[in-house]
């Protein structure tokens, strides 16, 4: 695994330990971090809140985000997809879609290579955060 995922996972412990969701996201222009983030929709209170839009705002105005990699822990759903196709990031690396399979097929309908890791890690953090809080996980993926 590299560091860029290994830096998305962190965050999503973070965000776990924090009584949120277990997703965490990088974002990488140039093989640095130039943004990092967590989901927050609970701690905030704020229903888009989600890990990658928080990468996104934490990152802030980069002016093109086109030579730009975001990496999430979790397939990223139809609004983070929205943002990674609205800013034009051309590559996302997802940690795994097992537990949620995410808006795959709409990133790369608009130009977005996207990889899937499949990775136990990040499945087994999911899986047992679902288990343990599915109203919660329902209300993420608003279900």
């Amino acid at each position: 695994m590299d560091e860029f995922m290994e830096a998305a996972i962190a965050e999503a412990k973070q965000g776990l330990k924090e009584g949120g969701i277990p997703i965490g996201s990088v974002l990488v222009k140039e093989n640095k971090i130039i943004g990092q983030g967590h989901n927050k929709r609970v701690q905030n209170s704020d229903p888009v809140t989600h890990a990658e839009i928080d990468c996104l705002r934490n990152a802030g105005r980069i002016g093109s985000y086109k030579n730009t990699i975001l990496y999430s822990t979790l397939m990223p759903c139809y609004l983070c997809a929205g943002a990674v196709v609205q800013f034009g990031i051309k590559k996302v690396i997802a940690g795994e879609s097992k537990t949620f399979p995410g808006a795959r097929e709409f990133m790369e309908s608009h130009g977005v290579e996207v990889i899937d890791l499949e990775l136990d890690d990040c499945q087994q953090l999911m899986k047992e955060f679902i288990d343990k809080n599915p109203l919660l996980w329902n209300e993420d993926i608003g279900k």
